[in-house]
């Protein structure tokens, strides 16, 4: 393992989900059940799509070097587009909070949240995110250990935190953020591509 890529992984998801509709998602959840069995469910979903984001990214990994760089350099380029534009003139959703937690068990409980976490994680930009890191330094057990651990700091705040936490974040700037470094990993991406052609 190789730590200086868990941290890159890390640094890189953990800003790119913190305004994700997941910790949303974990936000409505907690809020119907008890932290523990909603934390384990979305921290297992979680596992899961690191999990296929890293394969997906190791799969690229067996192309030629200057169409990988050149892939993983437009993937971060669309993700930066995407917050950018998302971070601008967003309406914060306070959300609704349940009277009372629903009466569940352990099991049923983290079910809900495994699938409800699971179906919403599809296509997004953490998932993105980590398959391209997984193409780019051909680190899959690294990458998935730091974007996982990025993807359970965040459902660990959002279920256990609550909704202080999202009341808090000023959202449209850490999208802001997550934009900048998406935009500085395409550069270097593309600086790579053009490496890799010459």
């Amino acid at each position: 393992m190789i730590w200086s890529v868990v941290l890159a992984a890390f640094v890189l998801v953990l800003p790119v989900e913190l305004p994700d509709k997941t910790l949303f998602a974990s936000l409505v959840l907690a809020t119907r059940f008890p932290p523990l069995p909603v934390f384990v469910g979305v921290g297992t979903a979680f596992g899961l799509q690191v999990a296929i984001a890293v394969t997906a990214g190791s799969l690229l990994s067996l192309l030629p070097e200057a169409l990988v760089t050149g892939v993983v350099a437009l993937l971060f380029l669309v993700g930066a587009g995407i917050l950018w534009r998302s971070a601008t003139g967003e309406a914060e959703d306070g959300g609704t909070a349940a009277d009372r937690r629903e009466q569940t068990s352990f099991l049923r409980a983290a079910a809900i949240s495994f699938g409800v976490l699971f179906a919403a994680e599809w296509g997004d930009l953490s998932q993105l995110a980590t398959a391209g890191l997984a193409a780019r330094y051909e680190e899959p057990l690294s990458v998935f250990v730091g974007a996982w651990a990025a993807l359970l700091v965040v459902s660990g705040l959002a279920v256990f935190l609550g909704k202080k936490l999202a009341d808090r974040l000023p959202i449209p700037l850490i999208r802001r953020v997550a934009a900048g470094l998406f935009l500085v990993f395409a550069v270097v991406a593309a600086v790579e591509t053009v490496r890799a052609l010459v």
